[in-house]
C-alpha cells in the first residue's frame, strides 16, 4: 500500500510540473500507441527531428495555418491559429488575424500575439531551432495588436504559407513557457494542441492527457500513451494481444501483404515518404577523393533495394531532392550499377586492395535491414562496412556527431526543393556546426545556387537555380540518392480517425479532437 501512494504521489508530481494536476487529467479512453524508436530526444518544436519525437509535437502544437488532417499535400492548407490573414499585392507583406478563444496548457495563459511573434523569431534563430533556413525571407515579425501580427519578407516567397504551417519551425510555444522553463522546455512542452503533456518515462513512455480548453472542443480520446518499442515483433505481440490499438508498422511489402492476409489489423500505407538517401561523409578519409565517393555510387544496386522493399510502400529516387517535390530535377540521371567499374575507381584513387569504413547503423526495421544490403552490395567491389549498430536514439547522436563515415538516412520535409537542398547540402547545415541541420556529407559545391534560387522571383529561374544545385550536388557525388518510403501504420478497428488519411507532415497518424476508440 505504501508504494501505491509513492507511485501515485509520483505521477501527480509530473503532472503538476507540466502544468497539469492530477485532478484535471479527464477521464475517458486510453489510446496505446507503440512507436518504433526507443527513446525521444526533445519535445521542443523547433528542435524536434527525429521520427520519434515528431508524432508527439503534431499532438501537443499548432501553427497559424495547419495542413488538414489527413492530408499533407500543401494544397490542403487551412486556418489554424489564425482565424484568417491577408497578404499584399507585391507578396511581400503578410497579416495574420489570431483566433480570440486559444488558451495554451496548463497555467500558462492565452496566446496572444506577442507569443507568435517570439515563436516566429525563435524559429528564425539557427541558434534556437533546426528550422532556422526555412525562414531565410522574413525581413521582420512584428505585433499589430493582441490578435494581429504582420510578417514582412526579403523578398516574395510562394512557399511561405506551408513555413508557417503545424510542422517544424511553423509550431507556436509560449513565450512565457520557454523563457522560464529554459532548457528545460525540451522536457516539460506547452502547446495550444489537443492533447497536453503529462510524463515522460525514460524508454519506455510518453503520456499525453486530452486538452480540456481546446479551441475546437475536447478531444473525445482522454489520453494517450505513447509508448517507444522499437523492436518490430514486440509491437506486433503488443499489439497481437491487446495491448496496443494504434502501432507503427514494417515498412516492407512483406509484413504490408501477411498483415494484411490476417485481418486483425487495418494497416495504413501514407505520405510524406521519408526519402532515404546514403550521405558520404567526405570530413573522413579517404572519402575526401572523389573518385572514391564515385565507387561507393557505382557499387551500390538501387534497384535491388527498391525490390526488397516493395512497389507498395518505396518510390525510387531519381535526384538528390525526392520524387514529387517542387523543383525536382532528374536530368543528371542516377548512378549506374557497375561493381567492375567501382572496383576500377578504387585502383584509380590507389585502394587496389580496398577500404574499410566505420558505419553507425540504427537497429530499427526502417534503417538495419536495408543497410545489410548495401554492405553486402559494397562488399562485392571490395568496400567493407564495418558497421556499429546502435539503438535509434544512439545513432541520432552520433551521426550528429561525424562518427560515421557513410549515413544512411530517411526524411520527410515541406516539398520544395529548398528546403531540402538547404537542410542536407548547405555547407551552413553541416553537421558539427552551430548552424547545424542534417549536412552529413559536408557538402559545400552548390552554396551560391540554392542561396540565389531562395531569393529568386521568377519561377524558371528558380527551377533553373535548383537543376543547377542538383547537378552540382549529383557531380560531386555529395550522397546516394536510393528511394523514398512510405509511412506504414496499423490500427485496431476499435479506432476511428474522424478523418480518411492520405497524408501526415509528422509522420504517423494524426490524433485529433474527433478521434474515438470503441469499448472492447
Amino acid at each position: 500500500m505504501k508504494h501505491l501512494h509513492i507511485v501515485a504521489f509520483c505521477i501527480a508530481v509530473l503532472l503538476t510540473a507540466a502544468g497539469v494536476s492530477a485532478a484535471e487529467v479527464p477521464a475517458g479512453a486510453t489510446l496505446q500507441m507503440g512507436a518504433g524508436g526507443s527513446d525521444i530526444t526533445t519535445l521542443d518544436p523547433h528542435r524536434a527531428t527525429t521520427s520519434t519525437d515528431k508524432p508527439l509535437i503534431g499532438l501537443m502544437f499548432n501553427g497559424l495555418v495547419r495542413f488538414r488532417p489527413g492530408s499533407a499535400d500543401f494544397k490542403d492548407l487551412e486556418p489554424d491559429l489564425a482565424e484568417r490573414w491577408e497578404t499584399s499585392a507585391d507578396g511581400r507583406s503578410w497579416t495574420f488575424f489570431l483566433r480570440k478563444d486559444v488558451k495554451f496548457h496548463g497555467n500558462w495563459g492565452r496566446l496572444t500575439a506577442d507569443d507568435v511573434v517570439y515563436s516566429l523569431t525563435r524559429a528564425a534563430d539557427p541558434s534556437r531551432s533546426s528550422f532556422a533556413a526555412d525562414f531565410a525571407a522574413v525581413e521582420s515579425i512584428a505585433k499589430i495588436d493582441d490578435g494581429a501580427v504582420r510578417i514582412t519578407l526579403k523578398y516574395p516567397d510562394p512557399n511561405f504559407l506551408g513555413r508557417l504551417s503545424n510542422y517544424h519551425g511553423g509550431n507556436i510555444v509560449s513565450k512565457k513557457a520557454v523563457e522560464e522553463l529554459g532548457d528545460k522546455f525540451g522536457s516539460n512542452p506547452v502547446g495550444t494542441g489537443p492533447f497536453a503533456f503529462a510524463e515522460h518515462e525514460t524508454q519506455r513512455h510518453v503520456k499525453l492527457v486530452a486538452n480540456e480548453s481546446y479551441f475546437r472542443r475536447r478531444p473525445q480520446i482522454g489520453a494517450i500513451m505513447y509508448r517507444t518499442i522499437p523492436s518490430d515483433s514486440a509491437r506486433e505481440l503488443a499489439f497481437a494481444s491487446g495491448e496496443l490499438d494504434l502501432v507503427q508498422g514494417r515498412r516492407e511489402q512483406r509484413w504490408v501483404d501477411t498483415t494484411r492476409q490476417r485481418g486483425n489489423m487495418v494497416v495504413d500505407i501514407f505520405r510524406p515518404g521519408e526519402f532515404r538517401t546514403l550521405h558520404i561523409n567526405a570530413s573522413i578519409p579517404p572519402l575526401d577523393n572523389l573518385k572514391v565517393r564515385q565507387a561507393i555510387a557505382a557499387a551500390i544496386n538501387v534497384d535491388d533495394l527498391v525490390q526488397f522493399v516493395g512497389k507498395s510502400v518505396s518510390q525510387k529516387g531519381c535526384s538528390v531532392v525526392p520524387p514529387g517535390y517542387i523543383g525536382e530535377d532528374c536530368s543528371p540521371g542516377a548512378y549506374g550499377y557497375d561493381p567492375v567499374k567501382a572496383k576500377a575507381l578504387l585502383a584509380e584513387a590507389g585502394y587496389p586492395d580496398g577500404i574499410t569504413l566505420k558505419v553507425v547503423v540504427s537497429n530499427i526495421s526502417a534503417i538495419l535491414p536495408t543497410m545489410e544490403i548495401i554492405q553486402r552490395q559494397l562488399a562485392k567491389a571490395g568496400i567493407k562496412l564495418d558497421m556499429s549498430v546502435v539503438d535509434h536514439a544512439t545513432y541520432q547522436s552520433q551521426i550528429r556527431g561525424n562518427a560515421s563515415a557513410l549515413v544512411f538516412y530517411g526524411a520527410a520535409r515541406f516539398p520544395v526543393a529548398d528546403t531540402y537542398l538547404t537542410e542536407f547540402y548547405h555547407s551552413r547545415s553541416i553537421v558539427g556546426k552551430p548552424t547545424a541541420v542534417a549536412n552529413f556529407s559536408h557538402c559545400d559545391v552548390a552554396d551560391d545556387d540554392i542561396q540565389a534560387a531562395r531569393v529568386e522571383g521568377r519561377a524558371e529561374r528558380q527551377q533553373e537555380l535548383w537543376k543547377d544545385a542538383q547537378r552540382k550536388i549529383h557531380d560531386a557525388v555529395c550522397s546516394v540518392p536510393l528511394f523514398e518510403l512510405q509511412q506504414v501504420w496499423g490500427h485496431s478497428k476499435r479506432v476511428n480517425y474522424g478523418y480518411e488519411l492520405k497524408g501526415a507532415m509528422n509522420l504517423a497518424p494524426l490524433i485529433t479532437e474527433a478521434t474515438t476508440l470503441t469499448p472492447r
